[in-house]
């Protein structure tokens, strides 16, 4: 196949929502259809049946949640799919906006009970922000829920976009029939058996035709023709350009634990979603079909395996081919490097490939070369923006609990903040280290891998600080600012890339400083 080709049989997408929506098993049925696993490992009430395939870090399976993103990839109708399943707990939020860096559009799963989440907001607004293609999936059917007019006002109203429905159910609940695919013109009857893994579709294309009243019964027939004529009323129709632009957001409804709804959603993305985008950098905007190689680091994952220490990080290529064993420039370290064994991702499995395209997500086994928004070219000198730090907001000191095994404690801190787990800050005044995370949860994560994989045990006192800001400033000579490292010396500290931090203790404190100090400039948060 030619390049071209292949830039335009990809599709990169990642799939959000608040916990509980739906997402990991929405993912687990999107790689049953492209016979990427043979049976699904449904996650129900956090008692793990056989675990769900994109979910593999211990405390994930005990917790039934997904932490860390996970990168999926299979083929379907000729089209290559990369899905990135991001966490949905709102303590992982940094992984899943610097993943979001990575998508060229997004499926956005909302559950019809529960409605608009505040997780689901946050993450619609980094979207919007960056104008990435939504698709909303309405999930859980088969349960009672808000009524779906209601559910698409809400979804307007809340997250601020324009819909417009492309498939439409029949009932709800208990008396939920099946969904009309206003996309395809046909109609999809559910069953509400588990087993039949895909439920036969009858082609419908005249909704008035009388024969609707022998499938579904005369009162849901009545009601469907009156919704449907509604729907022209009320939505626009759908544009596909408006689509790529953000503009507008077309809506699927359907139950993905029952599979149900699943493929029309994934027949009608692969032919409407974008193929991968361009992307700025500090230079300029880098386009996908340009021949030369770039590609940025987007997340770090050490110990993927636990029989080998190894760390990987995820690489999203932009432009160009990647090939095995050809050097490539580090713009950051300044020194070419070369990879002999870059794995993707197919399903579970991980296989060395020897040539990758635009849109693809490779997995490089790194000795501690990458950062988190480094960036990989074949020569040329640019950075790729917008791969943010986030100001922490829990901050706590970390002791060491057995003195045995300092070496194993500090490696394991070392390694776990390179990933963005959390930030490391080493106290000016006594070198004592702070750990300062998003989420209260993630220091049980750390606690948990650091003794697990680092065979090291901590523990964690309160640090009072409310926030971390970047130091910056205009004038490091000045008496300004030897006053100001004079008075908060006590609430000092360095990054780990020894960039100055003031971990102020209150919001009050930020405004004084700022007004004690103009010249000093203070950030929440630092581009990598």
């Amino acid at each position: 196949m030619s390049f071209k080709t292949e830039i335009e049989r990809r599709r990169t997408f990642g799939i959000i929502s608040h916990p509980d929506a739906g997402k990991t098993t929405l993912t687990e049925k999107l790689l049953l259809f492209g016979g990427a696993i043979q049976e699904a490992g449904a996650v129900k009430s956090n008692k793990i049946k056989k675990g769900a395939t994109s979910d593999f870090m211990e405390i994930e399976r005990q917790r039934g949640i997904s932490v860390a993103t996970s990168v999926l990839a299979f083929n379907y109708k000729d089209k290559k799919i990369n899905i990135l399943d991001t966490p949905g707990h709102k303590d992982f939020a940094e992984d899943t906006f610097r993943t979001l860096t990575a998508v060229d559009s997004v499926i956005v799963v909302i559950d019809v009970a529960k409605g608009v989440e505040e997780q689901t907001e946050k993450l619609v607004e980094v979207c919007r922000m960056r104008n990435i293609p939504m698709l909303v999936f309405i999930n859980k059917l088969d349960r009672e829920g808000k009524d779906a007019f209601d559910l698409m006002d809400e979804v307007e109203q809340k997250l601020g976009l324009t819909v417009t429905p492309l498939s439409f159910p029949i009932g709800m609940g208990y008396d939920f029939q099946g969904i009309y695919n206003i996309w395809e013109k046909n109609i999809n009857l559910f069953s509400g058996d588990s087993r039949k893994n895909i439920e036969e579709t009858i082609a419908f294309s005249d909704i008035n035709n009388p024969e609707l009243e022998k499938i579904v019964g005369e009162a849901p027939a009545t009601r469907l023709r009156e919704e449907l004529e509604l729907i022209d009323e009320v939505y626009p129709s759908f544009d596909r350009q408006a689509y790529l632009e953000g503009k507008l957001q077309p809506v699927f409804f359907g139950s993905a634990l029952n599979n149900f709804g699943v493929r029309e959603l994934l027949d009608c993305f692969i032919e409407i979603a974008p193929s991968p985008r361009a992307k700025d950098s500090d230079t300029r905007t880098v386009s996908a079909n340009e021949e030369k190689f770039s590609g940025f680091v987007f997340k770090i994952h050490a110990n993927m395996d636990p029989k080998h220490r190894d760390r990987l990080a995820f690489i999203k290529i932009v432009s160009g081919t990647f090939e095995r064993n050809k050097p490539y420039l580090h713009v950051r370290l300044d020194k070419k490097l070369k990879f002999s064994s870059p794995n993707a991702f197919f399903a579970e499995k991980k296989e060395i490939v020897d040539i990758s395209y635009p849109g693809d997500i490779v997995g490089l086994h790194d000795t501690g070369n990458f950062k988190i928004g480094d960036t990989l070219t074949e020569g040329e000198i640019m950075n790729f923006k917008g791969i943010p730090s986030f100001s922490p907001e829990h901050f706590r000191y970390i002791n060491n609990a057995d003195p045995m095994k300092a070496k194993q404690l500090e490696k394991g801190i070392d390694q776990l903040m390179d990933e963005g787990v959390a930030q490391l800050f080493t106290l000016e005044m006594n070198n004592r280290k702070v750990i300062g995370t998003v989420g209260a949860l993630q220091y049980e994560v750390i606690q948990y891998r650091l003794e697990h994989e680092y065979g090291a045990k901590c523990s964690y006192e309160n640090f009072p600080a409310f926030k971390a800001c970047w130091v910056k400033p205009e004038d490091s000579k000045n008496e300004e600012f030897a006053e100001f490292k004079r008075i908060k010396q006590k609430f000092l500290a360095k990054d780990k890339y020894g960039q100055l931090v003031f971990l102020a203790d209150s919001d009050f404190s930020i405004q004084m400083t700022q007004q004690k100090y103009p010249t000093v400039k203070l950030f929440f948060t630092s581009e990598f």
